[in-house]
């Protein structure tokens, strides 16, 4: 089990080094703690994730606490939370006062624009991963297509599709497809 401190300075990094929002910081922490940690598997993340996505809040915020719950408990969850709220604060707050007019700046501006373009790539990142780690048969395969079906055409919100989702999964268990035997 990581100590406090190392679930500390892990969450601290993160939530400091991240730029582009809760996307990247989710593929960070599923870099971190599922890949080179290996404090959770690839279902127990997806797991996390998915429940984040129904809970109010900042979905990378919510990934956090529960990561943090699930290494060290209440302590862990709330070390975590405000290991990775912390940075965004001093930063925040630092650049508000010595900058108050940062978002005219055309060098930030184009900076940021960059930053979008690369967000993008690594959210699209962790989407691929997680359909490579986490869908493995056809019926998984098949929720998916209709999943993103279904977000491109209506735009639905993530809770609904969490909800289709398990709808779909609990539909093919327990009905399942009978095959005919000839």
């Amino acid at each position: 089990m990581p100590s406090l401190a190392e679930i500390f300075a892990i969450f601290f990094k993160i939530g400091l080094l991240t730029f582009g929002g809760g996307g990247v910081m989710i593929a960070w922490i599923q870099e971190e703690l599922v890949r080179k940690k290996k404090w959770l598997s690839d279902t127990d993340f997806l797991d996390f994730y998915a429940i984040a996505q129904c809970t109010p809040g900042i979905i990378a915020i919510n990934v956090a606490t529960m990561v943090g719950f699930a290494v060290h408990k209440k302590a862990g969850a709330t070390v975590a939370t405000a290991a990775v709220i912390l940075p965004s604060i001093i930063v925040i707050s630092l650049i508000a006062s010595a900058l108050p007019n940062i978002t005219e700046n055309e060098i930030v501006v184009h900076a940021f624009n960059g930053i979008k373009a690369a967000v993008v790539a690594i959210i699209t990142n962790v989407a691929v991963n997680m359909l490579l780690n986490n869908v493995k048969d056809m019926t998984g395969r098949a929720i998916f297509a209709l999943s993103f079906l279904l977000l491109l055409l209506f735009a639905l919100s993530p809770v609904v599709m969490v909800i289709f989702g398990c709808c779909a999964g609990l539909t093919v268990k327990i009905f399942p497809l009978k095959k005919d035997k000839a």
